[in-house]
């Protein structure tokens, strides 16, 4: 069937300002070099290869430790160098350099600064990368007997490999982070300097030599080849190969004609599409600016045409986008990170984010339809009904019922990316071009076996598209393993995320609900810097140890930084997601980015549950994930989220059965926080609140024959 957004018209390329949206996706990630055909194709093999290797991997045994790690950061590394130049579009110095190649000849331009493939810089640090790298991994097993005993060799190695860490932060993700990698990198040097200076001496500490800052930064365990890339080569970038052959299958659609079918005719339907396309496609891909592109350019033209304002339209998709990072099986390189330092099984943080991710959407949900009820805006028709859609595309929901059936059966999730990608290659044999072939082999000379041939050489053509795009989607947060090695292997070489946590316990008093509000306010003023994940790891390794003091459970700690990391995506003023929603709507990005922080501010309210109300994350009495777990207090704080969650959209949104008045809000503000309490009582009291101003406004409204108090535009 023929997905339902064609017989829609749900919007053209045109309707779109595609430079604007270009702009807000290069903040995210800049543009890449336009190869030349020899590049291109040195690229392709390299980016196949790789991901060949990992996936071979993933499905058999992984190979050593140094090979299994090494390999991505060495390929990482030479792919970003090939693809990414010394200078992006945006540089002040860029207009200099070119009129500085311009006075070459044109044979030393062609070496010094050529226009399509590497420079003369890129292939010194290539070949440094090799060097830096391949001695890793040949003197792996010396290295590990001679830690905190470094040669001179190891020293120097260490500082290449720090400068071309930097440098392939610098090119992909901007001053901010590289600033920060070299910010630690000095702080682990002349942290004594601080003993001298008021306020901050409490971050002092005595400093290490620079044999011991460039060796323990580069070798050692929580360094360059430490935690960010055990979790990217053992689970995180198969997934982002998943996405790419899911992609690539055609299954995607699936995640938009079902919620099309779904809730399309509802009041405010389109909208209502985008956060359940967005929760269903989020779930596979993670990332807010994936989801907003992929599924904003269908349901932002649709919501719009339905009558929700620009801004509006290009807000609910970013704040639904976001979902994807807590909704499972895949959530994000976040969870994988969260399965690391915890020492918690993936499929065990899979499990007891169910709940709170179906209440993050529901919110959404719940704050559109008010949205819609407000200005009266009707669904649209559509051709088929959920049923025919099942029955009709239900096959495309295979890849996915694979990777969550695996994972609830035990499987890792390696092994479990492994046959989900596997899975999704019979797919591709029933793509439309391919299904005509097999269907029709007279039109091919009547041949069954060179229809076959002819489809089988389309799906090795998509096959190798999606390796190709699964490692270019990889280099963004592959770009951050080295910097991430450096702050990482600072926190735990100072110490200093134990007095972290002293600070915010002093800061708040022993009051666990102010230290939340602090880590927040810490967590978005890192996120305006750096990748949602580095920011997630950062904040998670100097302020958990705070929320443990306070008494909140490891798991609940985690999952209040995870939370908060995702904030920056729609919080200005710096929201990328909000600002990628307003380019496709032809919104203003500043009135989109705060309407988007307006339909996601649940994201704000789940962290103070996850302290409060444990049980929610099926956390039991000995403070860990489903061990001791009292049933009945994980049902009464279900009920009482979900209660809470539906009285908190109408409190946000200021609109029951009509608009608020300011007495009615008040009430039924205060009924939302007794819904929000685990307590039967208290739930009881608070359904009886906000009950009551439902029936009053009802009773309001018929007493005005009809007509209900004006909506104002937000």
């Amino acid at each position: 069937m023929a997905s339902e957004l064609e017989n829609l018209d749900a919007g053209t390329p045109d309707e779109i300002d595609q430079e604007k949206l270009r702009e807000y996706l290069e903040q995210e990630e800049p543009p890449t070099r336009t190869l030349s055909r020899f590049w291109g194709m040195a690229v392709a093999a390299a980016s196949v290869g790789m991901a060949g290797f990992y996936i071979y991997t993933a499905g058999t045994l992984p190979a050593p430790v140094q090979w299994q790690r090494g390999i991505y950061v060495l390929l990482t590394y030479l792919l970003i160098l090939t693809l990414y130049p010394l200078l992006g579009r945006k540089s002040r110095l860029r207009p200099a350099a070119r009129g500085l190649a311009g006075r070459m000849p044109p044979a030393l331009r062609a070496i010094i600064a050529p226009e399509s493939g590497p420079s003369l810089l890129d292939f010194v640090l290539m070949a440094a990368s090799v060097v830096v790298v391949g001695y890793y991994i040949l003197n792996f097993k010396a290295l590990q007997f001679r830690a905190g005993a470094y040669t001179p060799t190891d020293f120097w190695i260490g500082v290449v490999g720090l400068i071309v860490s930097l440098e392939v932060a610098r090119r992909v993700l901007g001053w901010p982070m590289t600033i920060i990698g070299a910010f630690f990198i000095l702080y682990l040097r002349f942290g004594f300097i601080l003993y001298d200076l008021p306020l901050i001496e409490t971050f002092a500490h005595r400093g290490q030599p620079w044999q011991r800052v460039a060796t323990i930064l580069f070798f050692d365990q929580e360094g360059v080849f430490g935690v960010m890339a055990n979790v990217l080569v053992s689970y995180v970038i198969l997934f982002i190969f998943f996405g790419a052959f899911l992609s690539k299958s055609g299954a995607s659609r699936f995640f938009i004609d079902l919620p099309l079918a779904l809730a399309g005719r509802s009041t405010g339907g389109p909208a209502k599409v985008a956060v359940i396309s967005s929760a269903l496609f989020g779930s596979i891909s993670g990332s807010a600016i994936a989801n907003t592109v992929s599924t904003g350019t269908f349901t932002i033209p649709l919501m719009k045409r339905a009558g929700f304002r620009p801004h509006v339209a290009g807000a609910i998709e970013p704040s639904a986008s976001i979902g994807g990072a807590f909704m499972p099986p895949v959530m994000g390189a976040g969870a994988f990170l969260m399965a690391e330092l915890t020492n918690i099984p993936y499929a065990t943080i899979v499990l007891i984010s169910v709940f709170p991710a179906i209440l993050y959407f529901t919110s959404v949900l719940t704050m559109v339809h008010f949205e819609a009820k407000k200005f009266g805006l009707e669904g649209i028709e559509t051709e088929h009904t959920a049923l025919q859609i099942i029955r009709s595309e239900w096959y495309l929901s295979l890849p996915l019922l694979v990777v969550v059936g695996m994972l609830i059966a035990g499987f890792s999730p390696g092994y479990s990316a492994f046959w989900s990608i596997v899975s999704c290659i019979p797919l591709m044999y029933i793509m439309p071009d391919n299904a005509a072939d097999l269907r029709n082999p007279a039109a091919l000379g009547g041949s069954a076996l060179a229809a076959f041939g002819r489809s089988t050489v389309r799906v090795l053509r998509s096959m190798v598209e999606a390796l190709q795009q699964g490692v270019r989607d990889t280099l963004v947060i592959g770009a951050t393993v080295g910097v991430i090695g450096m702050i990482v292997g600072t926190i735990y070489a100072t110490g200093i995320g134990q007095r972290f946590a002293k600070i915010i316990v002093d800061l708040s008093g022993g009051n666990t609900l102010a230290a939340i509000m602090l880590i927040g306010l810490a967590s978005l003023l890192l996120g305006m810097g750096v990748p949602v994940t580095a920011a997630y790891l950062i904040t998670a390794v100097i302020t958990v140890p705070a929320l443990t003091d306070l008494g909140v459970a490891v798991i609940a700690a985690h999952m209040i930084v995870y939370w908060f990391s995702q904030d920056s995506n729609i919080t200005p003023p710096v929201c990328v997601a909000a600002y990628a929603g307003a380019a496709i709507a032809g919104a203003d990005p500043w009135k989109t980015g705060w309407t988007a922080f307006k339909f996601a501010k649940l994201l704000y309210v789940m962290p103070i549950l996850f302290a409060f109300s444990p049980a929610i994350l099926l956390i039991g009495e000995t403070g860990r994930p489903l061990v001791d777990v009292v049933w009945s207090e994980v049902a009464l704080a279900y009920f009482s989220g979900f209660l809470g969650t539906v009285a908190f959209s109408a409190v946000s949104m200021f609109y029951l059965v009509r608009k608020t008045t300011w007495w009615e809000w008040l009430l039924a503000a205060f009924g939302t926080i007794l819904c929000f309490w685990p307590n039967l009582p208290t739930d009881l009291a608070g359904i009886a609140i906000v009950a009551g101003v439902w029936f009053w406004q009802r009773y309001d409204v018929k007493r005005r024959g009809g007509q209900s108090l004006p909506a104002q535009p937000a």
